[in-house]
């Protein structure tokens, strides 16, 4: 598999191997600018254009660096996310390495939640892409999973905080202060649910509605990570 030219830059920055004059705009000023834009009002206000304008060239500046928007989306992500500055893990165990590592990462998506609606163009393979999953890997080492089993279950653990977080996001969006999205879904779904036909969901509403006030985001965030966790242990 090629790697592809954006990629490359990414890395290694502009070597001078196309022919042409030298690049003279590091490829990150590029996703910093895309990510600015993106912060302020969402990847509706991303376009070649904006971000060239932003930078002060024009699109088809653009094109030395990145191919195609999905390219510069990728690259903006990567930007997003940042490096993995969390402290080092110590001596605690995988478990708790790993929740830091989870934590972190949901950490830099609640940051930039745009970065929850882009589907990337190849694998990850940016640099700080790179160095999650290598900080993710360093999490499990104390376990007795093969490598290739540590990164399937570093994707798992990936997969759960994405969809998680996304999931939290969408909700909060509609929240006054002091309210509590589950209690208000609960109390919703007890006025619709009939309970001859869904006794077990009404049943679950009512302890939910009749339960202490709690953070919904946080609270459901730690069990299904602890749950996620466990079943890694199963194997670990």
């Amino acid at each position: 598999m090629g790697i592809p030219d954006y990629v490359d830059l990414a890395w290694h920055g502009d070597h001078g191997r196309r022919p042409g004059p030298r690049r003279s705009l590091h490829i990150r000023a590029i996703a910093a600018a895309g990510v600015e834009l993106a912060d302020e009002g969402g990847l509706s206000r991303v376009s070649m254009r904006t971000v060239g304008v932003r930078l002060g060239m024009t699109s088809m500046g653009l094109y030395r660096y990145v191919q195609a928007k999905d390219e510069l989306l990728a690259l903006m992500i990567d930007e997003a996310i940042g490096p993995p500055d969390f402290p080092a893990y110590g001596q605690v165990c995988w478990r708790d390495r790993l929740s830091a590592w989870a934590y972190a990462a949901r950490s830099r998506l609640e940051a930039h939640p745009w970065v929850l609606g882009v589907s990337l163009p190849d694998p990850p393979a940016l640099p700080y892409q790179i160095q999650w999953t290598e900080r993710g890997l360093e999490a499990l080492q104390p376990t007795r999973l093969a490598e290739t089993e540590k990164l399937s279950a570093l994707l798992l653990v990936n997969v759960y905080v994405r969809g998680q977080t996304q999931l939290a996001t969408g909700l909060g969006r509609r929240v006054r202060p002091g309210d509590n999205p589950g209690s208000r879904y609960a109390r919703m779904l007890l006025r619709l649910a009939d309970p001859e036909r869904f006794p077990r969901l009404v049943a679950a509403m009512t302890q939910h509605a009749a339960a202490p006030p709690a953070d919904f985001a946080d609270d459901e965030f730690r069990f299904g990570l602890s749950t996620v966790l466990d079943g890694i242990a199963c194997r670990a």
